[in-house]
């Protein structure tokens, strides 16, 4: 018998020990989770995007565009990424002057990369919700708004919905059906992209974009 035959047979011949009971995770949260409504759920992501420079402008369903329109102005940009066929990216396109150019991304990527890494200023994409006790943004990325768009322009928008933040990422799963609708790529964006050398020194941008806009979006009621 050779050697891989014999471990195998050990293998086979050990007993399997009934596996042991899984947590309780629901009953965990039930009883250790926050109970805050909405407002405070805000705050405390706000709070935490803040504290990593995170750029944060509240609005509301009638001034988002205009808001943004005014920040891409400021800053001076030239370009936009949009997502193919969004609602939020059309909306944005419908009101842009014409000293900001609207790019959709509608093609494969390998026809147009030196574009996207080189020209392209900043992206908008839609947050499928947010984490207030990370501080996480919730990103799904789809074939319409792919992976690239927060990842390579130097300043992302991020268009957050109030209504969408949870109090925790288990909070997140339950209430959206995470079991049973997983993305292939699900992101957690916690703020601008950085890193830091062996001095510590921190840079921003070195593995994505160096600025983070989140537009909290709420109704008129909502607005903090």
């Amino acid at each position: 018998m050779n050697a891989r035959a014999s471990i195998l047979r050990r293998l086979h011949a050990t007993p399997i020990e009934n596996p042991p009971a899984l947590p309780n995770v629901a009953a965990w949260y039930g009883s250790h989770g926050r109970q805050e409504d909405q407002k405070a759920r805000t705050e405390r992501l706000r709070a935490a995007l803040q504290a990593v420079k995170t750029e944060i402008h509240d609005v509301t369903p009638a001034n988002w565009v205009a808001v943004l329109l005014q920040i891409a102005a400021a800053k001076g940009l030239r370009h936009v990424l949009i997502g193919q066929a969004t609602a939020h990216g059309d909306e944005l396109a419908a009101c842009a002057p014409d000293s900001l150019q609207i790019i959709r991304y509608e093609q494969p990527i390998e026809t147009w990369q030196d574009q996207l890494f080189d020209e392209v200023d900043a992206s908008l994409t839609l947050a499928r919700g947010a984490v207030a006790e990370t501080g996480s943004l919730i990103l799904w990325p789809t074939p319409a708004e792919p992976r690239l768009m927060s990842l390579v322009p130097s300043l992302h928008f991020v268009l957050l919905d109030a209504a969408t933040i949870h109090a925790d990422f288990y909070s997140a799963m339950r209430d959206e059906g995470w079991v049973s609708c997983m993305p292939t790529n699900a992101l957690l964006i916690c703020g601008p992209s950085k890193t830091a050398d062996i001095q510590q020194t921190l840079a921003y941008g070195a593995h994505g974009p160096r600025e983070l806009v989140v537009l909290l979006r709420q109704t008129q009621e909502g607005v903090v």
